[in-house]
């Protein structure tokens, strides 16, 4: 964890960083009355080769409490000044709850700086002005401590709360402990806001997840947001109130994953100032994010003047052009590959992206069914050794994970 001063008020925010060199970033953004740390079992799941990033919101955790009001405008120049301060030009964003709300704002004044949207038990709106100034009428009165269980009782189901009684203490715990201050400005945030314009107005990738139990967004809220969104796809998260990320962690982070791993691969590429895409470039970080970065390494170690206009060639066409191709996510594209390269019986072409469905999310079960779909319709002999290739490639992983 490290301290940055990060925005035009001197405001510091606490943030963590889980870097993977040459890995996109994610950053988190937490709801009302928590932290970074909510998280926790969310990130252990997602695909190591991403830069994660999660941070206090302002009035939050371990972050500065400025002198309220706040808008949501005020989160979303925060985030973009924490996005500055760490030299990141573009990121997916991840919100839950007014953690969405804050990435739906930035993506609408700044969309070339987000790849995607992953916004989780949120709306447009949430709620309406007369509960929300109840609540914080309530709060000035009475303090934190006094609305805290009915408050967190809406962020887990009754099972939750009975099957994890620690975790559950500690939700309490973690609101009651809240700077009152920072709640209650964030509550006016949220009442003033009505982001269904900007949600209009997104042209990124977004996915939108709701608990199929949560009271405080309920899942026709995210429906509703979804549908204002161009493009937006909605899923529910079985099992799970407002905070999935702490009811059902391994089916968000799956979400997240599938989400990401079915982005073009262009998403992950960067343009010119004026929009303009470089191929060379877009074709390099695709080459790399499917057949990763030792390979790609050794294959430019080994060019030579002979075969330079070539291998240029190569990631221009094949990689920055036919692989960016929007129609189909990269797992798609890369089970065609892997058809047409047993069937023509390309065996060292093969074996190179074996090993490369660990980064497109290809499995043994996938594989399995491709090559099945190979022998019937390119020869038996022609799946024979395409399996032959694979079980000596799983074979050969098994056996290191073993030797680690």
């Amino acid at each position: 964890m490290a301290f940055r001063v990060v925005n035009h008020v001197n405001n510091l925010m606490l943030h963590t960083l889980e870097s993977y060199q040459g890995a996109f970033p994610l950053i988190f953004i937490n709801s009302l009355g928590t932290n970074l740390g909510i998280w926790d079992s969310v990130v252990s799941k997602l695909d190591q080769r991403l830069r994660v990033i999660r941070y206090d919101k302002r009035g939050h955790g371990l972050s500065d409490c400025p002198t309220g009001p706040y808008t949501i405008r005020d989160h979303a120049d925060d985030l973009g000044a924490l996005l500055d301060s760490l030299d990141i030009e573009k990121a997916v964003l991840v919100g839950i709850s007014v953690g969405g709300m804050i990435a739906l704002d930035f993506a609408a004044h700044h969309p070339d700086r987000v790849r995607a949207l992953v916004l989780c038990d949120t709306g447009a709106t949430i709620g309406n002005a007369t509960t929300w100034n109840e609540r914080i009428d309530t709060l000035t009165r009475h303090g934190m401590a006094y609305l805290a269980e009915s408050i967190a009782a809406r962020w887990v189901t009754p099972a939750f709360q009975k099957s994890k009684p620690a975790m559950w203490h500690g939700c309490l715990n973690l609101l009651a402990r809240t700077p009152l201050a920072g709640y209650i400005a964030t509550c006016e945030a949220i009442r003033d806001a009505d982001l269904s314009d900007a949600a209009r107005a997104i042209t990124a990738p977004t996915l939108v997840l709701c608990g199929d139990s949560d009271v405080s967004t309920p899942p026709d809220s995210g429906r509703a947001l979804a549908a204002l969104i161009p493009g937006a796809r909605f899923e529910l998260i079985a099992g799970a109130a407002h905070l999935p990320c702490l009811e059902q962690p391994d089916l968000l982070a799956q979400q997240i994953n599938d989400f990401l791993m079915r982005l073009p691969l262009s998403v992950i590429t960067e343009r010119g100032a004026g929009g303009e895409v470089n191929p060379f470039a877009q074709g390099m970080a695709i080459r790399r994010a499917v057949l990763g970065d030792a390979h790609v390494d050794r294959a430019e170690a080994n060019t030579t003047p002979f075969d330079a206009d070539f291998q240029r060639f190569i990631t221009e066409v094949a990689w920055g052009k036919v692989w960016a191709r929007p129609h189909f996510d990269p797992k798609t594209r890369h089970l065609l590959t892997l058809a047409m390269l047993a069937a023509l019986g390309k065996e060292k072409e093969l074996q190179m992206h074996i090993r490369a469905t660990e980064n497109t999310g290809v499995t043994p079960d996938d594989l399995r069914e491709v090559f099945m779909q190979v022998a019937i319709y390119a020869g038996v002999p022609a799946a024979n050794r395409a399996f032959a290739i694979a079980k000596s490639w799983y074979s050969y992983r098994a056996f290191s994970s073993e030797d680690d």
